[in-house]
């Protein structure tokens, strides 16, 4: 029962032609399936990214608004007043301050409406009111 070495060389050749080819079409499938999942793992850090951006936007707008709501509380009241000073902003940011009276009170009130806008956008608008003590 001993197998020549042309016998053994035969048998390993004969199975090989049944699977030619399969090496090529396996490897091409991992490939693809490999570039799939490297492109949707670019595309997650990508929203991400884009996500991130839009939000420190807002922290800043926010933080911005808020400075400006205190700033214009502590700064003097004036009954006929139309806006207030704005604090100093970041080269991007610009603020606005819009006051007007409130109907059927006393002239010891006014509601102030600071907007943080960025280029042409409004991004964040925030009210309060303003007390003469």
């Amino acid at each position: 029962m001993k197998r020549t070495i042309r016998q053994r060389l035969a048998q390993v050749k004969s199975r090989a032609q049944g699977q030619r080819g399969l090496g090529l079409v396996e490897t091409l499938v991992a490939v693809a399936i490999l570039g799939t999942s490297v492109v949707a793992f670019v595309v997650a850090l990508s929203a991400g990214s884009i996500a991130v951006g839009q939000q420190d936007e807002e922290v800043v707008a926010q933080s911005l608004a808020q400075t400006q709501l205190e700033y214009t509380k502590s700064y003097t009241y004036y009954p006929g007043a139309g806006t207030y000073p704005t604090v100093d902003t970041q080269a991007d940011y610009a603020i606005s301050v819009n006051v007007t009276s409130v109907p059927d009170t006393d002239t010891d009130i006014q509601k102030i409406t600071v907007t943080i806008s960025r280029g042409s956008e409004s991004i964040f608008v925030v009210e309060d009111y303003k007390v003469n003590r």
